[in-house]
């Protein structure tokens, strides 16, 4: 299965409790040559280390150790390393087993426990948010559907407009010069008129953030025709895409949609500045821990790489080395179900950019 097909309902399903042993095994992966030689043996060499802690666990049955083996055996006959993207991650549990290809790296880990490790599925969920974007010319406009960086035409609610009609034709061309870029005429801007129109419908049954592509004349008459093209994140004055396909779209917003992402970091580090000076800032593993398990946090910020094992000792989270009795490893993705599980929005951030705030923070709600 693909990030795009995360969402909400699946992650829930994904973040309930298993029974005990819950096998998740994460894998780092390539998608060209010759990095991605070694991903079979990696590969191998991670449900290897996952069958022999199932072997040396004396808490797993060897009935469910046999159940957990079969289903990463399983699981192993579907992964597809050849259309692989960034990472890889296993599920298996007695009686089930899921594959997640992801668009994004995750680190080598084996995890044993009694629920599946969802964070770095959830990090690709919020990450590949959905999107619009609108490629705008004068004899056609286009919307297209954006996760991550994939984009796919969207063919519904109109979309896509082309301009049709008895004067357009060469003759009209020839009469009045290049066509998309005059943007003078009033058939142009009834044109636009009724993009606009089709865009807000889209919008008020599917609300995302929108990125407008196209020759500055074109967007400027868009705007001045209309409303819907006004609630843009941003805009792109590029020509030359009306009639362009999705991956040419994607290449051309993509640093645009990758600012966009650099902004929001910036703009949730301005908010912990805020909620840390009237004093609703917990920031540290077991601070955040604590509000989270009260239902307090409102955000939940955590670097892309961070993990720490700990050991729980008088109701307060000690780090611990992994391997260690009592020791949770995955305390970290605990924090971010429990976060979502009361509501909490949970935004990932380049790692050492929480480095003051001990790697995680969380903005409180009182």
């Amino acid at each position: 299965m693909h990030a795009a097909e995360l969402t909400p309902a699946v992650l829930a399903e994904l973040r309930r409790p298993r029974r005990y042993p819950a096998v998740s095994v994460l894998l780092p992966t390539h998608r060209s040559e010759p990095d991605n030689t070694q991903d079979p043996v990696r590969l191998r060499n991670l449900v290897a280390e996952a069958k022999n802690r199932l072997h040396a666990d004396e808490a797993v049955s060897r009935a469910d150790r046999l159940a957990v083996v079969e289903q990463l055996d399983r699981a192993l006959t579907e992964v597809d390393l050849v259309h692989a993207e960034d990472g890889l991650v296993i599920f298996a549990a007695p009686g089930e087993h899921q594959v997640w290809s992801l668009p994004r790296p995750v680190p080598a880990r084996v995890v044993v426990a009694d629920t599946f490790l969802t964070r770095n599925l959830v990090s690709a969920y919020t990450a590949g948010a959905p999107y619009w974007v609108l490629t705008v010319a004068a004899d056609r406009v286009a919307l297209f559907s954006g996760t991550g960086t994939r984009l796919v035409e969207h063919t519904a609610g109109g979309f896509p407009l082309d301009q049709v009609g008895p004067d357009w034709d060469v003759e009209r061309q020839e009469r009045i010069g290049n066509v998309p870029s005059t943007f003078t005429d009033e058939e142009t801007r009834r044109f636009l008129r009724s993009a606009d129109t089709a865009l807000a419908t889209v919008l008020e049954t599917d609300t995302r953030p929108l990125y407008v592509l196209g020759e500055a004349a074109a967007i400027s008459l868009l705007d001045d025709v209309g409303t819907a093209a006004k609630r843009a994140a941003d805009r792109v004055a590029r020509g030359g895409l009306g009639h362009a396909s999705a991956a040419a779209v994607a290449e051309a917003v993509r640093a645009t949609v990758a600012e966009q992402d650099r902004r929001s970091v910036t703009e949730l580090q301005e908010r912990l500045d805020q909620a840390q000076g009237v004093k609703g800032l917990a920031a540290g593993i077991d601070e955040v821990w604590q509000t989270v398990a009260e239902g307090r946090a409102a955000v939940v910020a955590v670097e892309e790489d961070y993990w720490q094992p700990v050991r729980v000792t008088d109701n307060h989270l000690v780090p611990a080395e992994p391997g260690e009795p009592d020791v949770r490893e995955d305390m970290v993705d605990e924090i971010v179900e429990r976060a979502l599980d009361t509501g909490a929005r949970v935004q990932f951030v380049p790692s050492g950019a929480l480095a003051d705030r001990a790697h995680i923070a969380a903005v409180l709600r009182y």
